[in-house]
């Protein structure tokens, strides 16, 4: 077969494609613009300016970084007190627990005691033998609103019957008031 030949069915083949795709293609065309040629109504709104700002978590410590007490040389039957005042400062209401830290070198542990008062309650927070808070669970001392204070007296006191067993002894302790958020909240507007 001739070059000459085989070009013409070539050619034949693509002329044929183009007349069916042509017609296609118009239709195709014609569609799309009767579709987007009829009229609509339309009506638009805008929400703008959505926003939310997150909340902050701090507090102050009245006598933070020092000690709440510190004495030395106490006898059997001193009372030791200090005082802090505990301030949720952040913008969102707290739930706040004390740790202590302690280390209690008395011969008879339970000769040494610590009472935790908050101001206006006669109820302690906490009390037992000084340095047990520290394997006890944190004292929940309960939500504190935005800007809300609370005074706590510290009592240490050394047993009126320790003995000379507990000359020269020393306890340290150390406190820490943590802060966490209060449970989410959905907000419906």
């Amino acid at each position: 077969m001739s070059t000459t030949a085989h070009q013409t069915s070539a050619d034949k083949a693509i002329r044929s494609r183009k007349r069916v795709l042509v017609p296609l293609a118009g239709l195709l065309i014609a569609s799309a613009i009767a579709v987007g040629s009829g009229a609509d109504f339309v009506a638009n709104s805008v929400n703008s300016a959505n926003a939310f700002t997150t909340g902050t978590l701090q507090q102050t410590n009245s006598r933070d970084g020092v000690a709440i007490f510190d004495l030395g040389n106490m006898k059997p039957g001193d009372t030791l007190t200090g005082k802090v005042t505990i301030t949720n400062s952040g913008t969102l209401p707290a739930g706040i627990k004390l740790t202590e830290n302690a280390v209690n070198g008395f011969v008879t542990k339970s000769n040494l005691t610590l009472t935790i008062t908050a101001a206006g309650s006669a109820t302690p927070v906490w009390s037992g033998t000084f340095g047990a808070l520290t394997g006890a669970a944190p004292v929940d001392l309960g939500v504190f609103a935005k800007g809300e204070a609370r005074e706590y007296t510290f009592s240490v006191t050394l047993a009126q019957s320790a003995t000379n067993d507990e000359q020269g002894k020393t306890a340290t302790a150390t406190y820490t008031w943590n802060s966490t958020q209060t449970a989410a909240t959905t907000y419906n507007q």
